[in-house]
């Protein structure tokens, strides 16, 4: 039985994207009923050598659109990487998964084969489709996904793996 790119690519990066998003309203009505200051949240990290939770946001929509991007074929559309409450990282996120929904199964579909490069560290790295999704993009854009969960629920907000994982 062999494995469609799309179904392997597309919906699950839109799925964990609008669990991201209720999380997020999750998190603000957390600082709303705590009286915290929103940026305390956005600005969180798990350890200071982390990146903090607005990157963790704005990461996970760059690897969820670069790779269906890169998977289709089509060009990757740019962010500028301002957002700091949780109305603009909710856009951000509106605004990757507007793209996903935008690229049509038929375009990720035999993509297995298609050369993926990508700049890492000053130098370009080679991917074959499948390997590049498989090996780089999902585990690269559910780590960055977590690392937000956790700092939300490190800082107190009330989040279970529900949240994080979704309704069936």
């Amino acid at each position: 039985m062999s494995l469609s790119m799309y179904p392997a690519s597309a919906p699950c990066f839109a799925r964990a994207l609008r669990n991201l998003s209720a999380i997020l309203d999750k998190a603000q009505a957390h600082c709303t009923e705590r009286k915290i200051d929103p940026l305390v949240l956005t600005g969180a990290r798990l350890y200071p050598d982390m990146l903090p939770f607005t990157r963790q946001i704005t990461i996970a929509c760059d690897n969820a659109k670069g790779a269906v991007a890169r998977l289709a074929g089509v060009e990757n559309p740019k962010h500028d990487d301002t957002e700091k409450s949780f109305d603009e990282l909710k856009q951000r996120i509106a605004r990757t998964l507007e793209f996903i929904a935008g690229v049509k199964p038929e375009q990720i579909d035999g993509s297995e084969q298609r050369d993926v490069t990508l700049k890492l560290g000053g130098r370009d790295v080679h991917f074959k489709g499948q390997d590049y999704l498989f090996g780089f993009a999902l585990p690269n854009f559910y780590f960055h996904v977590v690392t937000a969960y956790a700092i939300l629920r490190h800082n107190g907000v009330p989040l279970g793996k529900t949240d994080y994982l979704g309704s069936p």
